[in-house]
């Protein structure tokens, strides 16, 4: 998935596990950023439903001069709040407010704002709510009201909301990781000797995430809060336009489990200072491109230490894997791949930033230092007709121009990777027919825009629909009878 199961160590502690990022222009002064933790969450999560870790720091991170070192942080701090220490249950009646008597568990955060460069930390806001998690019509008979009313002002024209959200992202994983089924060229697929009789009949594939959730933190900004100058860009081909996105998670450094126990039962020491256990900029960097033994390692770094995963994007396995999984579907593919170029189009696409005078009306890049973040031209304004393939599919407002939700960033990378950017950097290179098509193969209510304004998408902020319940989810609705 984007960032869900992508190192071993950051899977085994889900609060803290960042699943994706996004970075895009909301109007002609704002971006909106949102990050989400805590991968496939079941809606029945009772009777202790999922919350942000109160022991984590949540931070949106910006990079305006494109050296791969942080220049302005948005830090969020939850804390949690029990009203009645003697039952077991979330909820004893309907939450029908933020502030209702009936909601036994409630989380409040802090914002603040870090200027790195003038080692300046501001408050934004304390005490703000987040919103329960949908239980269903008896606990939460008005959900939409209860997700509004967690959608709060910030000073400086500023906007926050953290709390359970639908899992916007869509993928085949199944398909994937069983040794890489694309379509529409699943039946020419080599099998090992197996016999998959199903294989070539299956043209559509499944949303590995459909009906689940996530835990969002969404952030909406002037331009001029995050831009280099402290302005407002208006001129896509300056480097000035452009910012770097990542976000992380942060622990305390030293963990201990004692025998001994405070006042509520507690055995748990947190103490030292936080470290990052989790970041995320570009969708399925660390799963595709980061060697096994060392993704834990490249979660623990900050972005200027990523020259030392450049091979990895520049000589990228999986594009030496499909020819030999599709035997005769890529063979310009396979010559590329065996004559050791450096695949600078993909460390362009997501390391870099796409330099000025590649794509004709379009740059994205500040600096040379490779550097894993979503790069946001800010200039360039939401498109009028937008396509979900983003840069590739002629919409240069969307990915590798920041992320939205909707982009299908699974179909672009597998693209870019099987060589249809490649011409870009060589124009002599003729890509494969299939490097234009191949996709996971979902349907269009998993990929296409119609979806926006339905439960995946929402067309204002925060962008992402409202949770699905634990009782009315498509896998769990009671049968009538």
């Amino acid at each position: 998935m984007s960032s869900h199961r992508e190192a071993p160590g950051i899977l085994k502690d889900p609060c803290a596990d960042n699943t994706d990022t996004y970075a895009f222009v909301s109007d002609n002064n704002t971006v909106t950023l949102i990050t989400s933790y805590i991968p496939v969450e079941a809606p029945a999560g009772g009777p202790n439903f999922y919350e942000f870790g109160d022991d984590v720091i949540y931070q949106i991170k910006f990079d305006n001069d494109g050296d791969g070192h942080v220049d302005v942080t948005y830090e969020f701090r939850f804390r949690t709040e029990i009203s009645n220490p003697s039952t077991f249950l979330y909820n004893p009646g309907p939450i029908e407010s933020l502030d209702s008597a009936n909601w036994n568990r409630r989380q409040f955060y802090k914002v603040t704002r870090v200027d790195t460069r003038k080692n300046k930390k501001t408050v934004l806001a304390d005490g703000l709510a987040c919103p329960p998690c949908n239980i269903g019509p008896l606990s939460t008979p008005d959900y939409a009201s209860l997700a509004t009313a967690a959608v709060h002002d910030l000073p400086g024209e500023r906007k926050v909301f953290a709390g359970q959200r639908a899992e916007g992202f869509f993928v085949d994983l199944g398909a994937i990781f069983d040794l890489g089924i694309l379509r529409p060229v699943q039946q020419l697929h080599e099998l090992f000797g197996l016999t998959v009789p199903l294989l070539a009949n299956s043209a559509l594939g499944v949303n590995t995430t459909a009906a689940v959730n996530v835990h969002t933190i969404a952030l909406q900004v002037p331009m001029a809060d995050i831009s280099h100058d402290g302005t407002t860009p208006t001129d896509p081909a300056s480097p000035k336009s452009v910012v770097g996105v990542w976000t992380a998670a942060k622990r305390r450094k030293v963990s201990i489990r004692t025998d001994a126990r405070d006042a509520e039962g507690n055995g748990h020491v947190q103490s030292g200072p936080f470290v990052q256990v989790s970041r995320l900029g570009n969708p399925l960097f660390n799963e595709v491109l980061v060697p096994m033994p060392r993704k834990d390692y490249w979660n623990q770094l900050p972005p200027y230490f990523d020259d030392k995963f450049v091979d990895g994007v520049a000589h990228p396995e999986l594009a030496v894997l499909l020819p030999v999984l599709y035997p005769g579907v890529f063979p310009n593919l396979a010559a590329l791949t065996a004559s050791g170029k450096e695949r600078t189009d993909l460390v362009a696409i997501l390391l870099t930033g796409i330099p000025g005078g590649i794509v004709p009306g379009f740059q994205n890049s500040m600096a040379a230092t490779p550097a894993d973040e979503l790069r946001l031209n800010m200039a360039i304004p939401p498109a009028a007709a937008p396509s979900n393939l983003g840069l590739i599919g002629g919409d240069p407002a969307g990915f590798p121009n920041g992320r939205r939700v909707f982009d299908d960033v699974v179909t672009i990378e597998l693209r870019c990777i099987a060589g249809a950017t490649y011409p870009l950097i060589d124009p002599t290179f003729v890509p494969d027919g299939a490097a234009g098509i191949i996709t996971p193969g979902l349907t269009s209510s998993d990929t296409d825009l119609t979806a926006k304004g339905t439960e995946k998408f929402l067309p204002t902020f925060p962008y992402l629909g409202l949770p699905y319940s634990g009782y009315s989810n498509p896998s769990t609705t009671p049968v009538a009878v």
